[in-house]
């Protein structure tokens, strides 16, 4: 591959990660529209965001996205001038677009050289809806829009005002026939130009400079009798190619300040104030060089200067609040350069070779810090000891680069939630808290999918429809909250409802039915609740005969718990359902507490530690010999002995064994370990097919020494010992004295 071909599938590459990001926006966008159709930023935003798609698309010649995209521009247009409204059919149509082109972007990213034409049906749609503006037929173009203007004038027009015209032509507008020249040639037909400035602060440098792409932008001063419909009329052939922006004679105030808060476009950043104030007419060229005049002189007779925008207020009576404007869009400007100078794109798969870098030098380290033990130099252990601080440190940092928050996984359930909301006929409103809580990005992508199943069941079956919520005296506009926390070195994220919540008993008929459970068996609440995620309830029977919300669910368990995290249900009839799904905070790097079993070395995760204790002397020990419970300073505490667990045999005599108390969510069990040796960083080695099924083990790690140590799968581990502990307790003696205090 050449270097240009590098370097074009990087841009490629690039372009397709910013139009994905613009497209989420979009989507955001429009759905915020929905719930405020008046709020003007909002569609401005979901309008830069479509332009920007259609301007980068452009770029890179997938002309089947600028075609489509065009169109959206112009639905949306009409609606920023109040002539179309954001109704929900609108909005509708709009993400139905959206999805057009997400589809058409997948297309590209496919490898093909363009994407396949819009769907006709869809495409017929917004043509029809952009058609219904008020201005000129389409296609009338600038004949028609002078004969329009011609007819006004004859019919007594109120008097000629001065319009002001803000252009900037795309970068493909030459590539694509257009002569910018020409239009401003052709506006005198309309009126009388009093003025034109030309931009070109987006030209580049000569030894960077594309022949083929166009820089240029105008602003200018066009004194006419004509309407709105007939200058934009001049301009129609070329809408596709170009930004265009009206400010009609004695316009409000609001009007200057949304030209001047739009975003700016390439290479307007370092326009000074002056300029900006130029160019939508609060003030003129001369009026800002003796301004400029006026600072300069104060600065030689050692004066302290105002700003320029202050100077207008005094010196030549410009509207304060069109200053006042124009001196925040330059602050804005200012500071997302500064944001954007802070940033840089990293490929994901760098950032993993990284990661794995760090965690050889986290082994390299450890082996350092055992032969510095074993020389027994002080001045090298101290330098073993500097290297392992400095170590951690870059491990923490290069850990910290992954974290994203979860909040943008979130937003994205909003058009689902929408979308089935609307097809159910219900009333939902989603709540989102906890967005700004960070996990792993490659965790975050993982567990979209089981989130998105979480969702859609809350929407489907948990929620009931506004009649039957009037029936159960609930608000008719139902509730589905996601939350994100961290605890005890975890991230919970939760998935709530209002809703009718778990029916237990029919749940309970169908696990004795598909012989999940024995007939007269007693279950906890609890125990019910778990057994949706069992594999029996995946079949489409369960979706007539109960709940429904078992279809599926041993998958999203199943996907969970690949990522060492645990998922649980809490649900109150007639109020709603709750499930909690808790994560590691990172599949890569822990700090972790060494223990010995026997000849066999293990790492407890150090989040999930409490404390250690010694073994008590008196314990109810369960029919496996491998559980039971103490009394841990008043506190029923279950026990599980790892030599037992792992059928390791009888501690040798004189080992003098310790407890270590773990804590996973709001359960706490002791682990009897033979030998306590202390923290330890761990890097997270995943095991083989052959080990997956073990059970207590997360994985592994490698020692200093070149030993291999096994990662205690905590979860696991506090499951096994609650639900054995828990049985030993209700079928030990009850004559039998309390064990003494550990």
């Amino acid at each position: 591959m050449t270097d240009d071909e590098r370097l074009l599938a990087e841009s490629r590459n690039v372009y397709l990660q910013e139009a994905q990001d613009m497209l989420r926006q979009f989507e955001q966008s429009l759905l915020l529209l929905e719930e405020q159709p008046s709020d003007a930023e909002t569609l401005n935003a979901a309008f830069r965001a479509a332009h920007t798609i259609k301007g980068s698309s452009g770029l890179f010649g997938y002309h089947a996205i600028v075609h489509f995209t065009h169109g959206v521009e112009a639905v949306m247009d009409a609606m920023r001038d109040g002539e179309i409204e954001a109704s929900e059919s609108v909005i509708a149509l709009l993400l139905r677009a959206g999805d057009q082109i997400g589809s058409m972007l997948d297309e590209i990213s496919g490898g093909a050289s363009d994407a396949t034409a819009a769907d006709p049906a869809l495409t017929a749609e917004i043509r029809a809806m952009a058609a219904d503006r008020a201005g000129p037929a389409p296609g009338a173009g600038a004949a028609a829009a002078v004969a329009a203007a011609v007819t006004s004038a004859e019919d007594g027009p109120s008097g000629d005002g001065i319009w002001h015209i803000s252009l900037r032509f795309g970068p493909d507008a030459l590539r694509n026939g257009f002569d910018p020249l020409s239009f401003l040639r052709y506006l005198p037909r309309v009126g009388e130009v009093r003025g034109i400035a030309t931009l070109l602060d987006r030209i580049a440098p000569l030894e960077q400079l594309d022949p083929e792409s166009c820089f240029l932008g105008f602003e200018v001063r066009l004194c006419t009798p004509a309407d709105r419909a007939t200058i934009e009329g001049v301009f129609e052939f070329a809408l596709g190619d170009c930004t265009l922006h009206l400010i009609a004679p004695g316009a409000r105030v609001e009007e200057y300040l949304e030209l001047l808060q739009a975003d700016p476009q390439a290479g307007e950043e370092n326009r000074r104030l002056g300029e900006v104030l130029v160019a939508v007419g609060a003030l003129t060229p001369g009026e800002v060089d003796r301004l400029i005049e006026r600072q300069q002189a104060m600065r030689e007779r050692g004066e302290t200067a105002p700003p320029i925008g202050e100077l207008a207020r005094q010196e030549v009576k410009a509207e304060p609040a069109v200053v006042q404007a124009a001196v925040e869009r330059q602050t804005k400007v200012r500071d997302k350069r500064a944001d954007d100078a802070r940033y840089i794109r990293v490929p994901a798969d760098k950032l993993d070779h990284l990661i794995d870098l760090i965690g050889e030098l986290v082994i390299a380290a450890s082996g350092a810090r055992l032969i510095a033990g074993q020389e027994g130099s002080s001045r090298f252990a101290e330098a073993a000891e500097q290297i392992d601080t400095l170590v951690e440190a870059a491990r923490d940092g290069a850990l910290q680069l992954r974290m994203v928050q979860i909040g943008e996984t979130f937003a994205r359930f909003s058009r689902v939630v929408r979308d089935n909301a609307k097809k159910l006929g219900k009333e939902i409103e989603l709540v989102i808290t906890g967005g700004d809580t960070e996990l792993d990005k490659s965790m975050v992508e993982m567990i979209a999918d089981p989130l998105m199943h979480l969702v859609r069941n809350s929407i489907d079956h948990g929620l009931e429809t506004p009649l039957e919520r009037d029936g159960a005296n609930k608000e008719p506009r139902g509730r589905l909250a996601l939350n994100a926390y961290h605890d005890s070195g975890s991230i919970v994220i939760e998935v709530s409802d209002d809703g009718r919540g778990l029916d237990r008993k029919r749940i309970l008929a169908k696990a004795i039915e598909r012989g999940l459970v024995e007939p007269g068996e007693s279950l906890s609440d609890a125990e019910i609740d778990q057994l949706i995620f069992a594999p029996g309830f995946s079949t489409a029977a369960a979706v007539t005969d109960i709940s429904g919300r078992g279809v599926g669910m041993d998958v999203v368990k199943r996907n969970i718990e690949a990522l060492r995290g645990t998922v649980q249900l809490a649900s109150t009839p007639g109020r709603g359902t709750t499930t909690q799904i808790r994560l590691p905070l990172t599949l890569a790097i822990i700090d972790g507490f060494l223990v010995g079993i026997g000849a066999v070395h293990y790492i407890i995760p150090l989040e999930a530690m409490v404390e250690c204790v010694e073994p008590p002397r008196d314990r109810s020990v369960g029919r496996d010999a491998k559980t039971g419970y103490v009394d841990l300073r008043g506190e029923v505490l279950p026990f599980l002995d790892l030599r037992a667990f792992f059928g390791a045999g009888a501690p040798a005599p004189g080992v003098r064994q310790s407890t270590v108390v773990v804590r996973y969510g709001p359960s706490k069990i002791g682990l009897i370990v033979d030998r306590l040796l202390g923290e330890y960083q761990t890097v997270i080695k995943p095991l083989g097919k052959l080990f997956s099924s073990l059970r207590g083990i997360a994985g592994s790690t490698i020692l200093g020494s070149g030993d291999v140590a096994l990662i205690l799968d905590v979860p696991a581990l506090v499951a096994s010992a609650t639900r054995s502990g828990g049985h030993a307790h209700r079928h030990s003696d009850p004559s039998a004295a309390a064990p003494a205090a550990a």
